[in-house]
């Protein structure tokens, strides 16, 4: 069957096959924000059917291709479409993408992704910049024989979310005016919403938003090195919170509405680190 080692080396000879680009940042780009990928300058694009066991997003609307190009003076990668475990995927699957942008060179992963916001302040159309976030409720994608190669067996997470990088993406949001919020992201595994006791209890954990992605994909590239940062969109409140039903209509609504500032955001971040 081979290691997850031998299954990233044979993903990154298949878009080596394609581009010889080396990127600096890695960026995931969340519901609502892949069109981001379209306002940069391309270099190469690479669909994700084209790399040998690539997990392939299910999910409307994400295009599911990497984008290498710059933003700025800065070399980037873009997901556009990432993968959940809600799909069927394994863990391994969900996060072999960030491995692969690694391993093609990205130093820096930011993520994004719109959430559900738990009240407390928070609204829907807010941006909150994570500062850390709870894991507990998904299988940490470091379970099993670890890879030496990739990182230690035993990560530390205490600054997952890197200060330095937390402290530029304060700077440039007072730059632009754009008002961000701090907090911590609770990841479930989804596809169904919560109900109003767990988000009771994701409240009691501390947590400030909610979602089905991204935790998952801090941890590998914190465990391979990488610096990591992460902006959720806050596109509805969650559950026991909103009047009304939750639906990925009113989040993609909500996240296209807001996607000009966060996109403006996100690439004066990137030029800045």
């Amino acid at each position: 069957m081979g290691t997850i080692k031998d299954k990233i080396d044979r993903c990154v000879a298949c878009v080596r096959n394609k581009t010889d680009f080396v990127p600096r940042v890695a960026l995931v780009l969340g519901s609502g924000l892949g069109d981001l990928a379209d306002t940069i300058e391309v270099e190469a694009v690479v669909d994700y059917t084209d790399i040998e066991g690539f997990p392939i997003s299910t999910v409307v609307g994400h295009k599911g291709r990497y984008v290498f190009g710059y933003i700025d003076k800065t070399p980037v990668v873009i997901m556009q479409g990432r993968v959940h475990y809600y799909e069927g995927y394994s863990i391994n699957d969900v996060v072999l993408p960030i491995r692969i942008m690694k391993a093609l060179g990205a130093e820096v992963l930011f993520l994004t992704n719109a959430a559900g916001g738990l009240g407390d302040g928070f609204l829907c159309g807010d941006l909150m910049m994570i500062r850390d976030h709870i894991a507990t409720f998904v299988p940490n994608p470091l379970i099993g024989p670890n890879e030496e190669s990739l990182g230690v067996r035993f990560p530390d997470m205490s600054n997952i979310y890197d200060n330095d990088i937390c402290k530029i993406i304060k700077d440039c949001s007072e730059k632009l005016n754009i008002s961000l919020k701090e907090g911590t992201y609770i990841q479930f595994t989804g596809p169904s919403y919560e109900t109003p006791a767990e988000i009771k209890m994701a409240k009691l954990l501390g947590a400030s938003a909610v979602g089905m992605s991204t935790a998952v994909e801090a941890i590998v590239a914190k465990h391979m090195g990488m610096r990591v940062c992460g902006i959720s969109f806050i596109s509805n409140l969650a559950a026991g919170i909103s009047e009304t039903p939750l639906s990925h209509e009113e989040v993609k609504a909500a996240a296209d509405e807001v996607a000009p500032k966060f996109q403006a955001l996100v690439k004066m971040i990137i030029a800045n680190l």
